[in-house]
């Protein structure tokens, strides 16, 4: 065996290490960002759990409160009180509901009951001026007022996330490490069909 021979197969021998080595190196980057991601997504899923959960909390003092000055709204508060139990069924639920979009899609679509249930009950509020001066009610108002603005905010705040995450996932070649790793693609909060347009609000 020549010595030229021998330099060559140590200099490909060499490269081949080197490949070897980008490649796992690069695997392995890959690898933890996508977990660093996927966790950031379910952070930022539990901040929206969190703020939904606190609308379910605040409903019942809500609704007690207002049945006090509008009694014959019992078909507004059923609505609700129906909304709010179907919405419920949908708390304590694992991160799984990530990785289906058919559980996030019934996730959403309770919610989103129970939203157009409140925006109801909203409305019915309107109507009673003495209900309007009640400062319990000025309170609970304020804080339903807040949540749901901190419920856009944290659904701005998990759609970004998960964007991040899905772009990162489907570019090649890191989308054959995520199909071989079980990473799937996050589903994304949608805007409820006419939620652009305010509610009317008839005296």
């Amino acid at each position: 065996m020549s010595k030229k021979f021998k330099i060559g197969c140590g200099v490909v021998l060499g490269i081949i290490v080197i490949i070897l080595f980008s490649l796992y190196s690069y695997g392995v980057n890959s690898y933890n960002s996508m977990v660093k991601m996927d966790e950031s997504v379910k952070a930022k899923w539990s901040q929206v759990e969190n703020q939904y959960q606190r609308r379910y909390d605040l409903i019942p003092n809500l609704v007690n409160t207002v049945k006090g000055y509008a009694k014959h709204e019992q078909e507004t508060f059923k609505m609700v009180t129906e909304a709010r139990a179907k919405a419920g069924g949908t708390f304590n639920i694992s991160d799984q509901v990530l990785n289906d979009p058919a559980m996030f899609q019934k996730f959403q679509q309770a919610q989103n009951s129970l939203g157009g249930a409140m925006q109801r009950l909203m409305v019915v509020m309107e109507k009673y001026p003495e209900l309007k001066a009640n400062e319990n009610f000025l309170a609970l108002q304020d804080q339903l007022e807040g949540t749901e603005n901190r419920i856009a905010v944290e659904r701005k705040r998990f759609n970004e996330s998960a964007q991040a995450f899905n772009s990162y996932i489907k570019q090649f070649p890191r989308v054959i490490l995520a199909n071989m790793f079980g990473f799937k693609e996050k589903p994304y909060f949608k805007s409820t069909a006419g939620a652009e347009q305010a509610p009317n609000v008839e005296f």
